[in-house]
């Protein structure tokens, strides 16, 4: 015969434990990647909107999730608020379905306000 037998030559080995370690760097690598990528961003639009709709009050002129605009006419519950989205046309919404807060109103001030030469405001009276 003129083919003689070939035999494997054994590869050094680095370690057992280091061979593995190895072999899953570059998944811990991708999820640091996609972590620090898509994770850590998606949680902080989350925690900005739940932000959001806990300071939704009434006045606040918003857009819904459906793209229907509207204003805030009254907040009913911590899980509904009242939305008028035409003249006369009232609708209860979830408040998760509030995608963005457009206009918001500034609050009420309790105290009177005075002029600078300490004179009541118009308003006041």
């Amino acid at each position: 015969m003129f083919v003689s037998p070939a035999y494997a030559q054994a590869a050094g080995s680095a370690g057992g434990i280091a061979g593995g370690v190895e072999a899953f760097l570059p998944l811990v690598l991708i999820f640091v990647v996609f972590y620090f990528l898509m994770i850590r961003p998606q949680q902080k639009r989350m925690k900005v909107h739940k932000e959001m709709l806990a300071a939704l009050r009434r006045g606040d002129r918003v857009v819904l999730a459906s793209g229907i605009m509207g204003l805030v006419t009254k907040v009913t519950s911590d899980t509904e608020v009242q939305v008028e989205i035409a003249d006369g046309v009232k609708v209860r919404v979830v408040r998760s379905a509030i995608q963005e807060v457009v206009a918001k109103t500034e609050p009420v001030s309790g105290a009177k306000e005075e002029a600078k030469d300490g004179t009541e405001t118009p308003a006041d009276k």
